[in-house]
């Protein structure tokens, strides 16, 4: 298009408003680097190119050897806020509120010794997370945690997941089309992802802040780190993560996952149609308001919920669960028809006697993290499948607005299910699914069994999820 939209008076129309504005705070950092590599998308994103970022620049920080800070590449992304303010990317909702989706992503990466120009891995890395962000409509907060399991650069490193926090320089940005804030990705092996998900992403960060060789005070990543933050000091696991975790219990309240439920105290023959409520035809659907409420509870992601309240409400947040599959706006929850079949108040709340729950295991893995870090403080957690409608939403005694109460503690909303467990029953499950801290060990299929509560779980290889059939 020729001009370059509303809000931009005074600038030449070559020059975008809104990357004049992150333009500008750049060059408050590196004032003696004002034209730096750049990675830019071929075919732009609002021309149907793949890659939502338009530019990604590269600057070379020269760190701060006072505070322990090495010298290290500083990337920053150009895409996910509004550059241009004529809608052709985002939709212009004026200067108040956040420009875009309100944030750009910056990484720090360790200059290895005789490296004279930024790797360009990065970049990639940071498209692969903002077609996320497009596709999925979840923005990103500072303390929520990506599981990415794949190492960051493609190589055979320990740093396979992101934490995200402030960039410890960079200063929010007033642009004509809003405010845009730097979020910065940290590198991070398996076992510090797995404590950011027991307790929480900023407890992690503030560790890893206080060990330099795993990021320092402004979280540079170093891909070529060997040792997690527990190998290098194995007092951080007992007294801050462990503590942490007894203390404030788990902020995730939620995951995709491969999951499925069965209503145990049903007919055989009745099978076929095992997971939905007879109103006529009543198709395997869930209604409009139990998805806008598995949403809500999914999209709090990693917010601490000062009341547990099922499901929550007015959620100001959304975050970003597992990136590989990550539930969005516009997933499977979102069957266009489904809301339109039957009124919520026509569907009941059937309970069931007895049930069996089925889980992959990565999936069973998270089972303690649900009971021990969700449970046993009062709150809530979910497991929604990624192949289906299927949800499984376990629930303490404490949680409000749950449809499973003590008398009924199963129940179900078409293929949503509710499990209420009592203290007691938490701390017996706890014990007798103790092997599933131990993955090594593990012979699948594992079936766990509490006849007198009519509860069964087996843990199950992936490929049965993967098959329709089952």
């Amino acid at each position: 298009g020729s001009g370059s939209g509303s809000g931009s008076g005074s600038f030449p129309s070559l020059f975008p408003p809104g990357l004049h504005g992150i333009y500008g705070e750049c060059r408050r950092l590196y004032p003696d680097q004002p034209n730096p590599l750049q990675v830019t998308a071929i075919l732009k994103y609002w021309l149907g190119g793949p890659d939502p970022l338009d530019y990604v620049s590269m600057y070379r920080n020269l760190g701060n050897p006072a505070l322990n800070v090495p010298e290290h590449w500083h990337y920053v992304s150009f895409g996910l806020s509004d550059l241009y303010g004529d809608n052709r990317v985002h939709e212009f909702t004026g200067t108040d509120g956040p420009s875009g989706f309100g944030f750009e992503l910056t990484f720090r990466l360790k200059r290895e010794t005789g490296e004279s120009a930024p790797p360009t891995w990065p970049a990639e890395l940071m498209q692969g997370l903002a077609r996320y962000v497009f596709q999925s409509e979840n923005t990103f907060c500072s303390g929520d945690h990506v599981s990415w399991h794949s190492p960051l650069d493609n190589s055979e490193s320990r740093i396979q997941h992101m934490l995200l926090t402030e960039d410890p320089q960079m200063q929010p940005v007033q642009t004509p089309f809003g405010v845009v804030t730097f979020l910065q990705i940290v590198g991070v092996c398996t076992e510090e992802l797995h404590a950011a998900q027991q307790w929480n992403g900023q407890g992690i960060l503030e560790l890893l802040r206080t060990v330099p060789v795993a990021g320092g005070p402004w979280l540079i990543t170093d891909m070529r780190r060997g040792e997690t933050i527990f190998e290098i000091d194995p007092h951080l696991q007992q007294e801050r993560v462990d503590k942490g975790i007894e203390t404030d219990g788990s902020n995730l309240s939620g995951v995709s996952a491969k999951c499925a439920w069965d209503d145990l105290s049903r007919p055989p023959e009745d099978d076929e149609d095992s997971r939905s409520i007879c109103i006529g035809t009543q198709p395997r659907r869930l209604s409009g308001k139990d998805t806008e409420q598995i949403r809500e509870t999914l999209r709090r992601g990693l917010e601490i919920n000062s009341k547990p309240v099922l499901p929550p409400i007015n959620a100001q947040r959304q975050n970003g669960l597992n990136l590989d599959r990550a539930p969005s706006r516009k997933d499977s929850l979102e069957s266009e028809s489904s809301a339109a079949i039957i009124p919520h108040e026509l569907i009941r709340t059937r309970q069931l006697e007895s049930v069996h729950l089925k889980f992959n295991q990565e999936s069973g893995a998270l089972i303690p993290l649900c009971l021990r870090g969700r449970l046993l403080h009062g709150r809530h957690f979910t497991y929604k499948s990624i192949t289906g409608d299927t949800a499984i939403t376990f629930v303490s005694t404490g949680v409000e607005g749950a449809f499973a109460t003590e008398e009924h503690p199963y129940a179900a909303h078409g293929p949503w299910l509710q499990i209420l467990l009592t203290e007691e029953f938490v701390e017996r499950m706890l014990e007798d699914l103790e092997d599933l801290n131990s993955p090594e060990e593990f012979k699948l299929p594992k079936e766990y069994s509490w006849p007198e509560k009519k509860l069964k779980v087996s843990i199950l290889p992936d490929a049965v999820f993967d098959n329709p059939l089952h």
